[in-house]
């Protein structure tokens, strides 16, 4: 049967386990060659992980004869350069998310691989887990009657990592990153929400740095609206008194909870307020599920659900919520 060869740029530590092993343990999948900046890196990863080739280029991997598809892994700031380069060598491309540094720079690269007949796939795993697409199929089942409202909210302490002025992490630098944690964590609840309810038509909210501890917002508060009418409201901050992750989703027959990033089960209550519990564990190689959607793709087989053009939507929600945050930084 016909493999689809990956090459990774940017085998970091998001690649250990999450995703860069999935590249092997995928039916129709193999991972060929990795690429890192630091050779010795490059090459660390390739002999623990059994990779047979490794680079200190990206152009390099991308021309490599040998590589069918490339993962982008790179913080966000070089997803548009090295999609490009991709799309110009007539290679399907999965990047990291967020997929860009803004929206713009998501239409950028969905034009370059439409003209080049290239698919575009974005890393929102959410879509592809056990655990999340059972509480798609409650609310599509009209578990909870019509759904009405939905609030996120996830907040938790200050870190001290991020204490470091002149070592910060790429996550909280947004001419890398795009933004804070914020960014980097709130995108998956939003691209997840459009997945079950549709595109987010409009967007209202407050980004500010309280903390003032870097560059990047720290606080966000938001509502927004989607196509098909339904509300909703979330709160995102990091520097509180401890972690705290919930989203809930109200019918007018009942209220579904869940954690974005947790593993506790999720939690079903009737109008009545009985409570049913469904325990569901995440995968080991958490992007597995999705990532073999899109080999199947890429092979001419069932689709992929996370593209670039719904990704780009979850962009599209980010970039109108630190509208106001990022020109009052630029002016500065």
């Amino acid at each position: 049967m016909e493999i689809i060869r990956w090459g990774i740029i940017g085998c970091g530590n998001v690649t250990e386990v999450k995703s860069g092993p999935a590249f092997q343990k995928a039916k129709n999948s193999a991972l060929v060659a990795v690429m890192r900046r630091d050779a010795a890196l490059a090459e660390d990863y390739a002999k623990r992980h059994n990779v047979s080739k490794w680079y200190s280029n990206a152009v390099d991997l991308i021309n490599d004869p040998d590589v069918d598809a490339v993962y982008i892994a790179t913080p966000p700031s070089s997803h548009k350069e090295y999609a490009l380069l991709c799309a110009k060598a007539g290679k399907p491309v999965y990047v990291e998310k967020p997929m860009a540094l803004n929206f713009e720079e998501c239409n950028e690269m969905i034009s370059a691989c439409k003209a080049n007949n290239v698919p575009l796939f974005v890393a929102y795993y959410r879509r592809c887990l056990p655990r999340f697409l059972k509480i798609k199929e409650l609310i599509d089942n009209g578990i909870i009657g019509t759904p009405r409202h939905v609030n996120c909210v996830l907040y938790h302490s200050f870190e001290a990592r991020y204490d470091d002025e002149i070592n910060l992490p790429w996550t909280v630098l947004p001419h890398l990153s795009g933004g804070g944690i914020f960014v980097d964590l709130a995108c998956h609840t939003l691209d997840f929400l459009d997945f079950v309810f549709g595109p987010i038509k409009s967007v209202r909210g407050h980004a500010t740095s309280q903390l003032k501890a870097y560059p990047a917002e720290d606080s966000v508060s938001m509502s927004f609206l989607f196509e098909n009418g339904i509300h909703g409201t979330g709160l995102w901050n990091f520097g509180s008194h401890k972690r705290h992750d919930i989203v809930e989703i109200v019918g007018d027959k009942g209220k579904i909870s869940f954690s974005t990033f947790g593993n506790d089960p999720i939690q079903l209550e009737d109008k009545d307020g009985k409570i049913e519990s469904f325990p569901i564990e995440n995968p080991l190689h958490i992007q597995q599920p999705l990532i073999e959607t899109v080999v199947q793709e890429i092979l001419g087989n069932s689709g992929c659900p996370s593209n670039g053009i719904s990704a780009a939507r979850t962009t599209w929600v980010i970039d109108e919520v630190l509208k106001e945050f990022r020109q009052a930084h630029l002016a500065k």
